[in-house]
């Protein structure tokens, strides 16, 4: 990224050009409580100045189209080359460390008893209704058969006999 004399809106916040919104988000809050002209012991000029340049960051960074445009213009490009990870050619003296997986994200919160209640739930009603569609054909399946061949035509009636007895 080049370097400038003025700082630039991710800076101005305390942040890396990679933060996600939420980091954006909260680092505005802060240092919005911190910078409000009405709530600081900072003159007023310095205070005012400095909670507008806040704004006009977060104004800036919270919109992806503007913070596309913005970032293109200090040089920071978020489609950048995948490079190979630094112990690339070394050899694995040690464990695998899982979170550094793509597949497991750290910021992953736990379920709540309500959503594992509900998973409870639905796999409650998946194995009932498994038990009940064996159960069925265990009772009616025998039934079926019969009342089905009788409709048959005798000599397709006469081949499937032969076919179960043949089976069993």
């Amino acid at each position: 990224m080049p370097q400038s004399s003025e700082p630039t809106y991710y800076s101005l916040l305390g942040l890396h050009p990679w933060a996600s919104v939420v980091d954006i988000r909260r680092a505005y809050r802060q240092l919005s409580k911190l910078y409000h002209p009405d709530t600081t012991d900072l003159p007023t000029a310095i205070a005012t100045l400095k909670f507008q340049q806040i704004n006009e960051a977060y104004a800036t960074l919270s919109h992806p189209e503007r913070r596309f445009g913005y970032d293109l213009k200090i040089g920071y490009s978020r489609f950048g080359v995948i490079q190979p990870p630094p112990d690339l050619n070394h050899p694995v003296s040690h464990s695998y460390d899982w979170s550094k997986s793509a597949y497991l994200d750290p910021s992953d919160r736990p379920l709540s008893s309500g959503e594992i209640f509900a998973l409870f739930m639905l796999v409650l009603t998946f194995v009932g209704c498994l038990l009940l569609a064996v159960a069925i054909g265990l009772t009616r399946g025998e039934a079926a058969i019969h009342s089905h061949l009788l409709q048959l035509t005798p000599s397709v009636h006469q081949h499937i006999t032969h076919v179960l007895q043949l089976v069993t």
